[in-house]
């Protein structure tokens, strides 16, 4: 006995029993049928489904001089959706980058820091969970904003040549230049930021020249390293308004070490040589430290870097006569992505064949002063046999007139 079956129109099955057992006769049409059938419901079923963008996102500017939030509300979700646990996916720039940073989170905003020099542009969207979607993602369109500080003065008022040193990893120095064409009365103040602060703060100790703010010496910078740190220039004056500057960068990729101290230098044998030096004075550690060696050997120069303070090196010639070097410091690739070479150390050097010099040194006084005593010798002695000889003459004509008297 058969039975027969429709589904999805086309097709079918027969379904044969035979003392209690049923034997299934499936059509290769209907096979095909059948997962043409559940694929093409399996799309459906995703087409249906979509999802909102979030709601209300913005930019936040909280006052930290580009240390920005964004944002967002959660999307509006059918009743069968809330249980869900959704993410986002987020993307911003600096308007003139050709590249987006992504973030993927479930958190409602996030925090970065952004060049206010330039306008940001940022988008999210919401993305659904596989085990929430009959196993496949689902994306909302994007929502988009963007943020710009409210311009202010000519681009030409900016100051200009900003530079910042971080001396010694203990003292942070800026310093720049007035803008092109400010007028006489334009003066500038500095203002910083970092986590940790709960607010900007304005330098204390401005560097001045002819009364105008120049630069600035920054306080001690309480837990500031590897992190974010913002700076915003910005000036006052009657006649024009001044455009700000804003920078970005973290200290300990700008520090200017010391240059090491107490150069040694030893000649081992005929052709070893060994550079020595302690390193520079500070809280920097000693793994942080890169040394460059300028090396000299009878006026050829050449130049090495090591991460050690003591090296080894070969003479080029058995016969140089004088061999020096000096150092110079920087904070290495393993504790900065970057730094300043400190100031070269005072020169150290060894001469061979001291001795010669030693001799000449000493021979060249000593022959003019034995010079000098023989002829005073030669002018004593000449003069005592010329008053000797007079003498003599003397009591000869003494002598002589005696005789005559006789």
């Amino acid at each position: 006995m058969y039975g027969k079956v429709s589904l999805c129109g086309s097709g079918n099955f027969k379904v044969l029993n035979l003392g209690g057992m049923a034997f299934i006769h499936l059509d290769v049409g209907f096979l095909y049928t059948l997962l043409v059938c559940t694929a093409f419901g399996s799309m459906l079923s995703n087409a249906e489904i979509k999802v909102n963008p979030p709601q209300d996102f913005e930019i936040v500017d909280p006052g930290y001089l580009g240390y920005l939030s964004l944002q967002w509300q959660p999307p509006l979700f059918p009743d069968n959706f809330k249980e869900c646990t959704i993410e986002y996916e987020l993307k911003y720039r600096n308007i003139d980058s050709e590249n987006w940073k992504t973030i993927i989170t479930k958190n409602l905003h996030y925090k970065d820091g952004f060049d206010l020099n330039k306008g940001i542009e940022a988008k999210i969207n919401t993305l659904l969970p596989a085990q929430c979607t009959n196993g496949s993602e689902v994306r909302s369109s994007w929502a988009e904003t963007t943020y710009w500080t409210s311009p202010q003065g000519n681009r030409e008022t900016k100051i200009q040549d900003m530079d910042c040193v971080y001396y010694n990893w203990q003292y942070l120095v800026c310093s720049w230049k007035p803008g092109m064409g400010v007028h006489f009365d334009t003066n500038y103040q500095l203002f910083y930021w970092y986590e940790g602060l709960d607010h900007s703060a304005e330098c204390t100790d401005y560097i001045k020249v002819n009364g105008k703010n120049m630069g600035c010496r920054f306080p001690y910078l309480e837990s500031s390293d590897y992190k974010d740190f913002y700076i915003c220039v910005n000036g006052s004056s009657e006649s024009q308004p001044i455009r700000p500057s804003y920078f970005i960068f973290q200290l300990q990729n700008i520090v200017k070490p010391m240059p090491p101290d107490y150069l040694s230098l030893t000649v081992k044998n005929s052709e070893e040589i060994n550079l020595k030096w302690n390193m520079p004075k500070g809280p920097i550690p000693a793994k942080c430290f890169i040394y460059e060696i300028e090396f000299t050997e009878d006026g050829t120069t050449w130049v090495t870097t090591t991460v050690e303070n003591e090296i080894q090196i070969t003479r080029t010639s058995n016969e140089s006569q004088k061999l020096c070097f000096l150092v110079r410091s920087k904070v290495n690739i393993y504790c900065s992505d970057d730094g300043i070479w400190s100031e070269w150390s005072d020169e150290q050097c060894w001469k061979g064949d001291i001795w010669k010099e030693t001799l000449v040194f000493f021979l060249i006084p000593f022959a003019f002063v034995s010079i000098f005593v023989l002829v005073i010798t030669c002018l004593l002695l000449y003069k005592q046999r010329a008053l000797l000889k007079t003498i003599f003459h003397t009591k000869k004509e003494v002598f002589s007139h005696q005789d005559t008297f006789c």
